[in-house]
């Protein structure tokens, strides 16, 4: 990704870049961004943030937004300059060495494998209002339940997780049809909370609207922060855009815009036809709190089981496409001997790696099912704020290093912009919990030793033959993202 003794700085391979079409046009790339962002935390999330902010929260959705779009501004450039590498690990990589990558890596597996456990505790929730509505029972809530909310072990969730991991190991594809019938699904459900919540809004439930001030706004902006999780897709997209130096930012811009508007429309109806200081008492009981809000709305209940059944459908493809996400960063990682060799074996003949999936899927089913659903979303809004910082510092660096690389589109108001992402996502990861740093700290701490007594010793960079070359090479690159062919590799089943 940076520079060969004999190559150009930060050029992707020629024939990488030639078997790519550029077929994306700008609805096409929202719908994608949007596809994967809603769906992520909107339906459970309110009842562990409103607490914190009360009727503000509005204003948290819309801080955490803002915080996001600086950060897809310096993803749109680093899609551009290394237009194959296609995560934060690489542009890590590239740019701060592979110490410091490694360490962001452990930061994604905090963003896709924790937020994996925390959506599909919210799945066992909707499940649970369904059955209850169409078949007349639901789970005891030791086994239905997560811990902290009257569970025990959350079957429902360590259920889905297992039934993703399945499918995946199978060899599962994804249409662009199948994607846009979710993204319907997913909005059409919100848009059918927000009309019906919406006849019963009382305008007194905003009457003390921040009542913990601007350190509760800030609190809540920290937590729904996981909301946002997936934009980052989009810049990943880069190479098979039609215009990409247009098209990337702009629907960078759009995503968060549809969502952000999405998000606060929900939050808005929610909190009007329910006074805020009940969200914390249904998050506890481990109730669905949009669909309990349509029930008491309507007095009937139908429009709870339209809700719970397009919830309960959009979180399982959020899971499926979190968790296979997860496996690719861990795919990855071991291709450049940072992870036992295991999590890159592909079988042969359904093209997947099979035990990477099933080891992941085991490891976040069981966070899932004993985990209290606060400390998942927490950690997940962590380890994505860090992982921000990473792409930050990339874009800095790598305007140093290499600056007359060609960059389809620059980040505006260069350095001012990184610098405000970089500071924005330390303001809202220092908001965080207590437990949550300590558990992040502990999580760093693991990762570091990890990286001492294996990784280091296994590393294809720091084992490979010297050249002798000088300065930047694209053997810093991870193996098989940008820097030169690698050996080839079968298809990984999700497309």
């Amino acid at each position: 990704m940076l520079a060969d003794a004999a190559g150009d700085p930060l050029e992707g391979p020629p024939a990488a870049a030639a078997t790519l079409h550029r077929s994306i046009g700008l609805v096409q790339l929202t719908m994608i961004g949007i596809s994967a962002v809603v769906g992520t935390g909107i339906f459970f999330i309110l009842g562990t943030s409103v607490p914190l902010a009360g009727p503000s929260v509005v204003i948290s959705f819309v801080l955490a937004a803002t915080v996001a779009g600086l950060a897809a501004l310096c993803y749109a450039e680093l899609a551009g300059v290394l237009p194959v590498a296609g995560s934060t690990y690489s542009y890590a990589y590239a740019s701060l060495g592979e110490g410091m990558a490694y360490l962001v890596a452990w930061c994604l597996i905090l963003e896709y494998g924790v937020s994996v456990s925390a959506v599909a505790v919210s799945w066992g929730q909707y499940v649970n209002e369904l059955t209850d509505a169409l078949l007349g029972f639901s789970l005891p809530s030791a086994i239905g339940q997560p811990p902290g909310a009257g569970g025990v072990v959350n079957i429902p969730a360590l259920v889905v997780v297992l039934l993703c991991s399945a499918l995946l190991a199978r060899g599962t594809r994804e249409s662009a049809v199948v994607n846009a019938v979710m993204v319907v699904v997913k909005l059409a459900a919100l848009a059918m909370f927000v009309v019906i919540a919406l006849t019963a809004f009382r305008a007194h439930n905003f009457a003390d609207f921040a009542p913990h001030g601007l350190a509760g706004i800030g609190a809540a902006a920290s937590g729904v922060f996981f909301t946002f999780v997936g934009f980052d897709t989009v810049a990943t997209a880069g190479e098979e855009v039609r215009n990409p130096k247009r098209t990337v930012p702009l629907a960078l811009f759009f995503t968060l815009a549809v969502v952000t508007v999405i998000y606060v429309l929900v939050s808005i109806a929610a909190i009007g036809a329910q006074p805020a200081d009940r969200f914390g008492a249904q998050a506890d009981a481990g109730e669905a709190v949009l669909a309990e809000i349509l029930r008491d709305v309507t007095g009937m209940g139908w429009p709870a089981v339209l809700l719970a059944a397009g919830a309960v459908v959009s979180i399982f493809s959020i899971v499926l496409v979190t968790l296979f996400g997860q496996t690719r960063i861990l795919l990855s990682m071991a291709r450049d001997g940072l992870m036992p060799q295991i999590f890159q074996r592909v079988d042969r003949k359904r093209h997947t790696p099979v035990h990477n999936t099933w080891m992941v899927g085991l490891i976040t089913g069981t966070l899932a099912a004993l985990v209290p659903l606060k400390y998942l979303a927490d950690l997940t809004s962590m380890g994505t704020l860090i992982a921000f910082v990473a792409v930050a510092a990339a874009i800095v660096v790598l305007r140093r290093l290499a600056p007359a690389a060609r960059r389809p589109y620059r980040v505006p108001f260069y350095p001012v912009v990184p610098g405000l992402t970089a500071a924005s996502c330390l303001y809202l990861a220092y908001l965080l919990p207590g437990i949550t740093w300590a558990l992040f700290a502990a999580w760093l701490l693991l990762a570091a030793v990890v990286y001492l007594l294996f990784g280091r010793r296994h590393s294809l960079l720091v084992n490979r033959p010297r050249s002798g070359a000088r300065g930047l090479k694209l053997s810093a690159t991870p193996a098989g993202t940008a820097a030169g062919p690698a050996p080839e590799q079968p298809p990984t089943g999700l497309v």
